[in-house]
């Protein structure tokens, strides 16, 4: 005899997957999402990238003057002249020829090389190379003096100005300029046709022969004083005022 047995009723599963269009709907959902904040992302590493860059400057910057102040890095006597920093044109971008904590052979324009990669020099390859453009003021040192008589000038004390530029922008495929900063926000590389130093900065470099009186100038000048003024107003004070620029570049 067959015996029918009764299927159980059919239920539904609690575990069912997505269906076709469910996935679709969700990936180009998440494909909206994406787009919508990849440029936000992108914005956001390239500040980052920038601001590390900035930084790395300001190091080579420091460790730059701490060398000039300390004595154990020498003053380019050709870069001592009665100029203020934001009168000296930007350097050439042109291959470089530069040892580490060294001043470059080319392109020749008192520039001086921070290896930050350790590889003993400075090239345009490098991401963390940088370039230092130094010029250094003090209202004596007039052209046609001789190198002897700029290291004079250079002992009673001078006011340097710096730029700092990345090493990789002396491809000879852009033109440096100078009175500005970079962009705090870069695409790319971050290499501008018409590049910008990272940063740019004046400092006081006061030796054993530098005079109050000089000091005094150097002050009165860089808190708004006319060269007119600073006889007067320092003369008071000990020793000749042989006044300094007003530290803005």
């Amino acid at each position: 005899m067959i015996t029918i047995k009764k299927l159980p009723p059919f239920t539904t599963s609690s575990q069912s997957g997505f269906t076709i269009i469910e996935s679709l709907v969700a990936i180009i959902v998440v494909g909206i999402l994406a787009t919508a904040i990849a440029p936000v992302i992108a914005l956001s590493v390239a500040n980052r990238v920038q601001a590390r860059r900035v930084e790395i400057a300001a190091d080579a910057a420091k460790l730059y003057v701490q060398g000039i102040r300390s004595g154990t890095i020498e003053p380019a006597v050709s870069s001592i002249n009665d100029t203020r920093l934001n009168a000296i044109a930007a350097p050439t971008s042109a291959a470089l020829t530069c040892d580490n904590q060294d001043y470059c052979t080319a392109p020749p324009a008192n520039l001086f090389c921070i290896d930050g990669d350790g590889d003993g020099a400075c090239t345009n390859n490098s991401l963390k190379d940088m370039i230092i453009q130094s010029a250094a003021y003090h209202p004596g040192a007039i052209a046609g003096l001789t190198d002897a008589e700029r290291r004079e000038k250079l002992d009673e004390g001078y006011l340097l100005g710096m730029r700092v530029y990345r090493a990789d922008a002396f491809d000879g495929n852009r033109t440096l300029v100078a009175g500005q900063v970079a962009a705090s926000s870069t695409g790319g590389t971050g290499l501008r046709p018409q590049q910008a130093p990272l940063l740019e900065m004046t400092t006081e470099v006061v030796t054993g022969n530098t005079t109050f009186g000089e000091l005094c100038a150097s002050i009165f000048l860089a808190n708004g004083g006319t060269l007119a003024d600073v006889t007067s107003e320092c003369s008071t004070t000990g020793g000749t005022p042989t006044p300094s620029p007003s530290t803005s570049p």
